[in-house]
């Protein structure tokens, strides 16, 4: 008996194609909890998964919420996830500089640490967020951990709580955030008092920088030209196309332009006028960050390069051609495009 129960801890459970994500309810008994992962294709023999969860006294300890549990698991491994034991297995998870929190989602459930919806939810969650210090949006679809989720690389343990997930991600961006402040006060002091940003906006501001730039020492000649035009430079919109697309990502359903969005930036999307992200619809910045800057994108609106730029265009290779007037701008255009046609 004793070599049969351990034969069948560590027995692999059925295979599925994907990690199945369950909001695990409170206060399952054993035979509940054996029907439940039966019903979820996670074991085939229910029966006994119910002898081994009561010799384990594994309902004592299981965490109810949102739990991502792998395909194939043995009924120990299923029960280290959903008690949360220390221990269990932990992958490392790179947040790559501008990811929005709808591509971190997808990376982590790819790696097993957490639904996608789930985590979604969890960074939308306002009492969560407001006690983390993250400034509340104006408008509601813009009211979420975007713009506070620092990308760096982190451990995660497999079917991780999102909460604790959001938590840390904000935590470590509150940390980043404090240094570069204390490296640029004068710069932040001077946003705030000639352009009225907080923290959200300044974020806002670097994740559009984080998008545009593609090689570094351009990310602060980019900060100045969003900057100038914020400061009256003849221009009350800042046109910016990553700013467009984030509508799609959060807020698609209400956007007809996004019907089969591939990704890019449309004439169409850029100018729906129920795409509330894209600031060729709205007056200055749009509502919230649309991805998650990293320390250099900040630094870049903190300080950025003292120049009267108020247009780029893309010139090749990940680089772009500044201009401080629109002449000059359409002069760029135009040999961007005799690029193009060759």
């Amino acid at each position: 008996m004793v070599a049969g129960y351990r034969r069948f801890a560590d027995e692999p459970g059925p295979l599925t194609s994907r990690p199945v994500a369950v909001s695990w309810p409170e206060g399952l008994d054993a035979a509940e909890a054996a029907g439940l992962l039966a019903d979820l294709e996670l074991t085939d023999a229910p029966a006994a998964m119910e002898v081994y969860l009561r010799a384990t006294a594994a309902s004592d300890c299981f965490q109810p919420g949102p739990h991502l549990l792998p395909g194939g698991a043995s009924p120990r491994t299923l029960v280290a996830l959903l008690c949360r034991q220390d221990g269990r297995a932990t992958v490392k998870l790179t947040i790559p500089e501008g990811f929005h929190r709808f591509a971190i989602a997808e990376r982590l459930e790819t790696q097993g640490v957490c639904a996608r919806g789930a985590f979604l939810h969890a960074s939308a969650n306002r009492e969560l967020l407001y006690a983390l210090g993250v400034e509340p949006a104006e408008l509601p679809v813009a009211d979420t951990a975007e713009g506070y989720l620092f990308p760096a690389t982190y451990r995660f343990a497999l079917d991780s709580d999102p909460a604790a997930i959001v938590s840390r991600l904000v935590k470590e961006a509150n940390r980043r955030w404090k240094r570069l402040v204390g490296t640029h006060p004068a710069g932040w002091e001077r946003l705030q008092a000639e352009l009225e940003l907080g923290r959200r906006q300044v974020l806002t501001l670097a994740s559009m920088v984080e998008k545009e730039a593609v090689v570094a020492p351009e990310r602060p000649i980019i900060a100045s030209v969003f900057i100038n035009r914020l400061q009256g430079g003849g221009l009350e919109r800042l046109q910016s196309d990553p700013t467009a697309i984030y509508g799609c990502h959060a807020m698609p359903e209400q956007i007809s332009a996004c019907q089969g969005f591939d990704g890019k930036a449309s004439p169409a999307l850029n100018r729906d006028p129920d795409n509330l992200f894209s600031t060729y619809v709205v007056d200055g910045l749009p509502p919230g960050p649309i991805a998650n800057p990293g320390a250099a994108s900040i630094e870049a609106v903190l300080a950025p390069a003292d120049t009267e730029y108020l247009y780029f265009v893309a010139k090749g290779q990940g680089q772009h051609e500044f201009s401080e007037d629109y002449a000059a701008h359409k002069a760029a255009v135009k040999r961007l495009r005799e690029r193009q046609a060759r």
